[in-house]
């Protein structure tokens, strides 16, 4: 019996005409039903997860390949439309001018193109070794509840996947990403002595904002950078403080941003932080610095060796598609870092790699979460093409697999 055709195009105009916005129970329903006609069952866990798997005759003979992405979009939506890409669609390759169908549409690009590739390698593995999953989760794009769940890394949950290797879909431009900076939000809370602003009295927080500020822009003055990701970055972003014009003020807060490296964890971060902001602030002011209250962990940073197995088969993979459908050979294929934090982080150490249709931003503008969000119909073909040959090489006979390796 043959197995049913899956058009990753198809899938995801239908996709981007499913908003996603506000509730994924819609896309969930299509990513099963898409399963279903390929006689694939597919369940709901861990708060909303859609979880599927393939196993080989010889499940413990090759890796566990997982292929993640997320069902939900920010907001606003923005409708579907598909046709001729405009002049500011056409600048993702200086190599390519020539003329090509997009797809708009909230969520064309973040992350339902991604996921039509994901769906596309899924559908057409027949693994001969080791284990496929495809696992799908619904709230990335706000708290990752249901990814930090099914990793184990909520408390009282369990890790679902125990993945050896993790394919995320996220808009890469047909890169192999392999490492992303993690991202961190806190608070330094000064608190000094209310007073008349008359007197000479009171411990004034505002005043000691100046040492707290100078702390942050010192605070990664001999930080090595990342051979990945370079340097770390901290931002401050929002100050408040003061209650009275006329009154020394007891009390001001500071939010910073943190885009943080390897091996930097949220909590090393913090208290690295609080003891710098302390070293620089008068005495008589306290200081307090938090990490922003989250049900789930924050995105920390992760790296994937550039030389191992699964980013060179990604990356080849890339390059072999885009050839195949005529793609300009500086499109697609590289091995870099991602440019934003995503869930991939909760696959860490676990080696991953982030890979995509799609750009967060090019030349002319942002592209992923903004109101012109598309995705060339060629480069979902590609992605999908590169998907399959990824996951058929991953878990295909063994010594096919070292020689395409």
């Amino acid at each position: 019996m043959s197995r049913p055709s899956f058009d990753p195009v198809s899938f995801l105009e239908r996709a981007v005409r499913t908003p996603s916005h506000e509730s994924v129970a819609e896309m969930r329903e299509l990513v099963a039903e898409t399963l279903g006609r390929d006689g694939v069952e597919s369940e709901v866990v861990a708060g909303g997860c859609v979880v599927a798997e393939k196993r080989s005759p010889a499940p413990d003979a090759g890796p566990h390949l997982v292929l993640n992405t997320h069902l939900d979009t920010v907001t606003p939506h923005v409708p579907f439309e598909r046709g001729p890409a405009r002049e500011d669609e056409r600048a993702t390759s200086a190599a390519d001018d020539s003329p090509s169908d997009v797809i708009r549409g909230r969520g064309a690009c973040d992350a339902k193109g991604p996921l039509a590739a994901l769906l596309s390698g899924f559908l057409a593995a027949d693994p001969e070794r080791g284990r496929l999953t495809l696992a799908l989760t619904p709230d990335e794009e706000s708290l990752s509840l249901g990814g930090a769940a099914l990793t184990g890394r909520l408390p009282g949950t369990d890790d679902r996947l125990d993945g050896d290797l993790f394919l995320v879909g996220e808009p890469t431009g047909l890169d192999a990403c392999t490492a992303a900076k993690g991202r961190f939000q806190g608070t330094v809370e000064l608190s000094g002595v209310a007073a008349h602003a008359a007197e000479f009295a009171g411990a004034n927080a505002v005043a000691a904002a100046e040492d707290a500020l100078a702390a942050v822009r010192t605070f990664d003055a001999d930080a090595d950078e990342h051979p990945q990701l370079g340097p770390p970055k901290l931002t401050p972003t929002v100050i408040e403080g003061g209650a009275a014009t006329n009154q020394v003020p007891a009390g001001c807060e500071i939010t910073v941003d943190r885009r943080s490296v390897p091996p930097e964890t949220a909590e090393g971060f913090r208290s690295s932080l609080a003891a710098a902001v302390r070293a620089r602030v008068p005495d008589e002011v306290g200081v307090e610095v938090a990490l922003t209250d989250r049900e789930s962990p924050f995105f920390e940073a992760f790296s994937t060796d550039p030389d191992h197995e699964l980013v060179e088969t990604v990356a080849s993979a890339a390059r072999a598609a885009g050839a195949s459908l005529g793609l300009p050979a500086d499109r697609g294929g590289s091995v870099r870092p991602f440019g934003a934090a995503t869930e991939a982080s909760y696959f860490a150490p676990a080696p991953t790699v982030v890979f995509g249709p799609g750009d967060l931003a090019e030349a002319a503008g942002a592209v992923a979460h903004a109101e012109r969000e598309y995705v060339r119909v060629r480069e979902v073909t590609a992605a999908a093409e590169a998907a399959e040959r990824s996951v058929a090489t991953l878990l295909g006979d063994a010594d096919t697999a070292t020689d395409a390796a």
